[in-house]
């Protein structure tokens, strides 16, 4: 009689967790902060070193919000009012535009496997749509407390493709060099089985619970605040704006377009004081 009614109870927890689980939403506020390594030339003073910091270290934090149900999720940057920076002096002018918070957006369909990433690239709008990447994490025993969720760790291992930019000007003329270079690095991750979907932040997914941290090297990516079944409810929308393109054509467009954009460089011939600055962007 006593194993009955074990047997009996926990049937009724894994109906009571199962049916939380499918009707499981909510809305998570996650902060960023992107790394990079800056070198810039002893020649440019003082004043001028320290905006571009400033400039670059600002663009490189960012919040978003990731609204999700059970299956779905809609990954978006909070607008900022100065999406884009522009820095003149010293014979240079450099632009800083931020990626998002305009109409820039990530949809995930886990049970299709899917996504459709919706952004803007120099003034042009594109919907790569391709199939989610398959992870291989491994489940570490580690615990943390995240707010008032205790959350495990898990990590993968995987290679980043690394890019060095230099930008100078000497003599009236101007030089632009690029370099890339693979290396492997530890992404970490913290999930909570407490809010029992497999998703997360930007494209990372496939977890027993939600991910709220996450470094990938570069980028360190943290949930600030969580509000669960809201009252207005969760509609997710597939974003439909945009040229269609693969993952892999969308990253041909933007080497074609670096490209360009460094033949122009190379190609201006206005006098310029020597200056030199190199931005490390990736790991």
């Amino acid at each position: 009689m006593k194993t009955i009614t074990h047997l009996s109870v926990l049937f009724t927890f894994f109906m009571c967790h199962h049916f939380y689980a499918q009707q499981m939403e909510g809305i998570a506020t996650y902060k960023s902060q992107r790394k990079m390594e800056i070198k810039l030339d002893s020649t440019m003073n003082d004043a001028m070193q320290e905006q571009i910091r400033a400039m670059l270290k600002k663009q490189s934090e960012k919040e978003f919000t990731l609204e999700f149900t059970q299956n779905e999720s809609r990954y978006k940057e909070v607008a900022k009012l100065d999406n884009e920076t522009t820095l003149s002096g010293g014979g240079m002018q450099i632009v800083v535009a931020g990626n998002g918070g305009g109409n820039d957006e990530l949809y995930k369909n886990l049970k299709e496997n899917r996504y459709a990433d919706q952004v803007e690239l120099f003034g042009k709008e594109f919907l790569i749509k391709d199939t989610l990447e398959k992870r291989d994490w491994k489940l570490e025993k580690e615990t943390k407390n995240i707010g008032e969720y205790t959350c495990f760790k898990a990590t993968y291992t995987t290679t980043r493709t690394v890019m060095t930019a230099v930008s100078s000007s000497e003599d009236g003329e101007n030089k632009n060099n690029e370099s890339t270079s693979e290396e492997e690095v530890l992404v970490t991750a913290w999930y909570t089985p407490q809010i029992p979907v497999q998703n997360g932040p930007s494209q990372y997914h496939g977890l027993p619970g939600l991910i709220l941290e996450l470094n990938d090297g570069s980028e360190t990516i943290l949930c600030s605040k969580i509000v669960l079944h809201p009252e207005k409810g969760i509609s997710i929308k597939e974003p439909k704006k945009g040229k269609e393109v693969s993952d892999k054509e969308y990253r041909a467009i933007i080497e074609k377009k670096m490209k360009e954009m460094n033949e122009q460089f190379e190609g201006d011939g206005r006098k310029k004081e020597g200056h030199q600055m190199s931005i490390r962007i990736g790991g």
